[in-house]
């Protein structure tokens, strides 16, 4: 799914009404439609408080009361007098609203009556939409303030008034909405998929208003947010045979760390390589062979820095990192397997691996182009500089992929991947529940897995992430957050590849 900037969004609703064609407040009225819908569906039984502000995101207020009310729901509309100028759908809404004669409707022009609500009350806030340019101030922003300050859940529409749809470093963080639920139109914004603005949304539904097909198709974005539909897996074909499914080589597991090398073995088999040879220590060797049947393995001796890597033409991918530790060995098999790699060998490199890098910054020159990084937050402050805020960390971000011809994902909620010509992917799968020791090695493992399968970087990238991902809902679903392991991941997968090839 693309996601589109505040003036893209403006230009494709215009494109709509003028392509469809459609009027500007049956556009609204579909809209409201979708949220009234969505509403009926999961809040049928409350009192919703709804508070518009004069222009369009107010009208989508409107017209959601007036349908709400004629489902005979009790219904407060509160309009909010900061300014004599209505939007012309608005004043149409308020209109038919008033014909209607079933919500109750008041203007608040001071807070000396400001309502009160029963705690189980729905506050709906349609007050400001996306095309808001300056912070909240005065009178507006303490009626902001007193509908965080309820208590109650609130359900924003389009976007928490206050909030402005991309860069934030300059909003008054004290006047945005703390919304529960977003209902927003047609494309997630930017501004909902950073850690900065988490507190102002605490989930979203994007809902499809119809806008017109020809307009999302020829217009170019940068962003993209990632969703089931967009993963197609290759079909095995009913001959083939393991060769045909790739041959990748990992580098992984150290003295007491072992497990990250069992982790990502397993989750690249489990994803669907044909083999995988495990580089690891001798020490390792009988705990791989035992717990990872199905990986062959070659060793080296940890104790000195004679070494011979395998030959590394025989792989279609290789994977670095799980696990191996900062000691000189492992940067020396680090150095060797990178100036050895070549344009046939797809690589993925994690955890240590980008620890080594960040301490031998030269070597991210001699990464093949579109190998794949997988930092956390911490792991990708040492490889960049530091930053005040989201929106200057996606700079970041950007900047980095770019001079390096990485594709860099950036783990987290909303994991991101970044490629070498500026573009970001928004991951929509996970939970907080993959906030455990492994989860890392068991995505390495996928997206090498994938890479030896001949996905391109970008597309190992992006299913991997969205796999691992989908399978951390399903064992949260399974288990619970809180005790969600790696090896729940791993299980999961199956399941996981059976419910992407459905679809």
């Amino acid at each position: 799914m693309k996601i589109f900037l505040t003036e893209q969004v403006k230009k494709a609703d215009a494109y709509t009404i003028e392509n469809e064609p459609i009027s500007s407040i049956n556009l609204m009225e579909r809209a409201a439609k979708k949220c009234f819908e969505y509403i009926i569906s999961n809040y049928s039984n409350f009192v919703f408080h709804i508070f518009v502000g004069p222009g369009n995101n107010g009208g989508d207020g409107l017209a959601l009361a007036r349908m709400l009310a004629e489902e005979n729901k009790t219904v407060n509309v509160y309009i909010l007098k900061i300014s004599n100028n209505y939007s012309d759908d608005f004043s149409a809404n308020l209109k038919r609203l008033n014909v209607q004669n079933k919500a109750t409707i008041r203007e608040i022009k001071d807070l000396y009556k400001f309502p009160e609500f029963a705690k189980s009350d729905i506050i709906i806030d349609a007050i400001f939409g996306s095309g808001l340019t300056r912070p909240v101030k005065d009178f507006a922003a303490t009626v902001v303030q007193k509908i965080n300050e309820s208590g109650n859940h609130i359900i924003s529409i389009d976007i928490p008034s206050g909030l402005f749809g991309e860069n934030n470093s300059e909003n008054i963080k004290d006047n945005i909405i703390k919304a529960n639920k977003v209902l927003t139109f047609q494309f997630p914004k930017l501004a909902f998929l950073l850690p900065d603005n988490s507190k102002y949304i605490g989930s979203f539904e994007v809902l499809d208003i119809g806008i017109h097909r020809d307009y999302i198709n020829k217009t170019s974005t940068k962003y993209f947010f990632t969703q089931i539909e967009d993963i197609k897996l290759k079909k095995r074909d009913k001959f083939s045979f393991k060769n045909n499914f790739g041959h990748a080589l990992l580098f992984a597991g150290s003295y007491g760390k072992t497990g990250a090398a069992i982790l990502a073995s397993k989750a690249c088999m489990r994803t669907g390589v044909g083999l995988l040879t495990t580089y690891i220590p001798q020490t390792n060797y009988e705990i791989i062979q035992t717990t990872v049947p199905e990986a062959m393995c070659v060793t080296f001796n940890d104790t000195i820095l004679t070494f011979s890597t395998p030959d590394l033409s025989q792989f279609n991918a290789i994977g670095i990192g799980p696990g191996i530790g900062k000691e000189r060995i492992s940067l020396a098999v680090l150095t060797d397997i990178i100036q050895k790699a070549n344009k046939k060998n797809a690589m993925i490199i994690d955890a240590d691996g980008l620890n080594l890098l960040a301490e031998n910054k030269y070597l991210l020159k001699e990464l093949p182009e579109n190998s794949i990084i997988t930092p956390h937050i911490g792991e990708f402050k040492r490889l960049v500089k530091d930053f005040k805020n989201d929106t200057e960390k996606l700079e970041r971000l950007k900047t980095f992929a770019e001079k390096y011809k990485l594709i860099v994902i950036l783990k987290g909620a909303y994991t991101t991947v970044a490629t070498p010509d500026g573009r970001l992917y928004f991951n929509s799968t996970g939970n907080p529940g993959m906030a455990t020791a492994g989860s890392g090695d068991v995505l390495t493992g996928i997206i090498l897995s994938l890479l030896a399968q001949k996905y391109n970087p970008l597309q190992a990238a992006v299913f991997g992430a969205f796999i691992h991902g989908l399978a951390g809902d399903l064992a949260s679903e399974k288990f619970g957050e809180e005790s969600l392991i790696a090896s729940d991941i791993i299980d999961l997968l199956p399941i996981t590849l059976k419910k992407i090839n459905k679809i």
